[in-house]
């Protein structure tokens, strides 16, 4: 897998698929809590791409050497090089909604779960990069809590 070279990115895969086992556990028993977490998650991802984009936007064009797809990689390279700003913006603006809608009851919180899980797999074609696995294991723990949410 592309990056594991890095002893940084290795130790950040561990604890990201770790924490993500963790949300499947507490989405199972404590769907709340689970609630709670993924607001506090995506809340935290909205502000640091924000800032990051705005701030030093370049580190994103890194993305691109740890992406499986070689779709992924003439994007990041191409039209997202010259609209960073702009894309991890939106994206942030849809992680803040994501996080918001974590706190809602009803149609808010199912779209901002489904919102979560294509985000959460959108990213999985960066391999390390979006801490992979750990996303597809996010994505079943929101899974979880869109099956406690219509019980």
């Amino acid at each position: 897998m592309k990056g594991l070279e890095n002893q940084t990115y290795l130790l950040m895969l561990v604890a990201s698929t770790v924490i993500a086992i963790g949300l499947v556990i507490v989405a199972v028993k404590w769907p709340r809590i689970a609630r709670w977490l993924f607001f506090a998650l995506f809340a935290w991802a909205s502000y640091t791409n924000f800032t990051t984009s705005q701030r030093t936007p370049e580190v994103y064009l890194e993305y691109a050497n740890m992406a499986w797809s070689d779709w992924y990689v003439q994007f990041i390279r191409g039209w997202f090089s010259q609209h960073i700003a702009l894309a991890v913006g939106f994206v942030a603006t849809c992680q803040a909604l994501i996080a918001i809608s974590m706190l809602m009851n009803g149609w808010p919180f199912k779209l901002g779960a489904w919102g979560a899980i294509i985000f959460l797999l959108a990213i999985v074609p960066l391999g390390v990069g979006s801490g992979f696995p750990s996303t597809l294991i996010a994505a079943v723990a929101m899974i979880v809590l869109l099956g406690k949410q219509n019980n």
